[in-house]
């Protein structure tokens, strides 16, 4: 049954549920803007601060991911005690002044760590917007939300490397930052000024030092979310191993310097619009289904290239551009589902269920897409063995989940 719990009263705020979709959506997009823009700059960036290793430059994509993982395990619970937005602000103001600490960065150690940091802050937004739109829907319908969501934040990727390539062009890889800032603190003040708190004092859960611990084992008593959840790190793996080589793969790889980010905003369209389709169909067909199919493709692509392209060079620039996309679109169907899956029983515990399935998925993903990474130097064919092996694991795991209820 699609159910709907609306805790925005819009007559109260004056906050419409499309005001409301756009606004979590520029929450999450914050991430996305501190991760793509910097793209184009890797380079510049990894010789300010004293290094030329493209591996310790991938380390400034998943060093923050890494953050943003460990950082829902403090947001998530906070903010079931506490309420929603206040914690929203002290991850933000994290955000902050971890992003001056990458402005002023002497050398890579220090700049891996204000980028984590920066993940940690960024956290509160990204697994708090995910409980708020748990506060307020369930069911498909909460698919639905969240994939429209997803779908707007996904124009963040592609406008951001260009956006990128600009600043560094007229100006220098630090107004990137300055830039990210600044978008932030308009998103904040939009965010304290016109979105109502989502979480009620009656469905607050009183602060306990066992808060964490009760909410964990809650958390594993959950097969679908524990099982979702680890599908989840799989695919945000395989992706974030493409998103810490994709300046390698299309700068160095192909020749590409000044298309990257037009190649990049492409491959971002295709995921765009396998979430606007997932927003038009989630509740015709069901988030299950649609999820487990979007699964199958993801793995028959994915084998696809690698039957075809074991034993040769890389192919052609057109052709891999198309295996990109329809591996995207797959991964389209998945974001969304997978999540709404993952929170569907988590509903009382929405902070908590958040931070940790946002944890478990990020803190599988980091490793997956740095020992996967290592190996894409010369070569695209391991990222596509990446996504074929953990495609491979999220479909057995499906395939588990669908026998068992038979």
């Amino acid at each position: 049954m699609i159910s709907k719990k609306p805790s925005i009263d819009t007559k109260k705020t004056g906050t419409s549920q499309l005001e409301f979709i756009l606004l979590m959506a520029c929450l999450m997009s914050i991430v996305a803007l501190s991760i793509d823009t910097i793209l184009p700059a890797l380079k510049p960036i990894g010789l300010s601060v004293g290094t030329t290793s493209a591996g310790e430059n991938q380390l400034l994509i998943t060093m923050i991911f890494l953050g943003l993982g460990f950082g829902q395990l403090i947001f998530g619970p906070l903010s079931d005690s506490f309420g929603r937005k206040p914690v929203v602000y002290i991850g933000f103001a994290v955000f902050v002044l971890a992003s001056f600490l990458c402005i002023a960065a002497p050398s890579i150690e220090i700049m891996v760590v204000g980028r984590i940091l920066q993940g940690i802050g960024l956290s509160a937004s990204r697994s708090i917007s995910i409980a708020m739109i748990r506060d307020s829907y369930s069911g498909d319908f909460m698919a639905k939300i969240l994939s429209i969501v997803v779908m707007v934040f996904i124009l963040v990727p592609v406008i951001a490397p260009s956006l990128g390539q600009f600043l560094l062009h007229y100006y220098n890889w630090k107004s990137i930052f300055y830039v990210n800032l600044l978008f932030g603190c308009i998103i904040i003040v939009w965010f304290w000024k016109r979105q109502e708190e989502t979480l009620e004092h009656a469905n607050r859960i009183k602060f306990t030092p066992s808060l964490f611990l009760d909410g964990t084992k809650e958390f594993w008593k959950q097969k679908n979310a524990v099982a979702f959840t680890l599908i989840s790190g799989f695919i945000m793996g395989s992706f974030m191993v493409y998103l810490s080589t994709a300046q390698q793969i299309f700068q160095v790889q192909y020749k590409l310097a000044d298309k990257f980010p037009y190649v990049f905003a492409s491959l971002a369209i295709a995921v765009g619009l396998a979430t606007f389709l997932n927003s038009r169909y989630v509740i015709r067909f069901g988030m299950w289904r649609i999820a487990y199919a979007g699964t199958i493709a993801f793995c028959f692509v994915s084998l696809l290239y690698v039957a075809l392209f074991w034993s040769s060079d890389n192919p052609s620039i057109e052709i891999l551009i198309t295996f990109f996309a329809l591996q995207f679109f797959a991964i389209g169907f998945l974001f969304g589902n997978l999540r709404s899956l993952a929170m569907q029983p988590l509903g009382h515990i929405a902070g908590i269920g958040a931070a940790i399935n946002g944890f478990i998925s990020t803190v599988m993903a980091v490793p997956i897409a740095n020992y996967i990474g290592s190996f894409v130097s010369n070569s695209v064919l391991p990222l596509f063995i990446g996504f074929s092996v953990f495609g491979i694991l999220s479909l057995l795991i499906f395939i588990r989940l669908k026998l068992s209820k038979s």
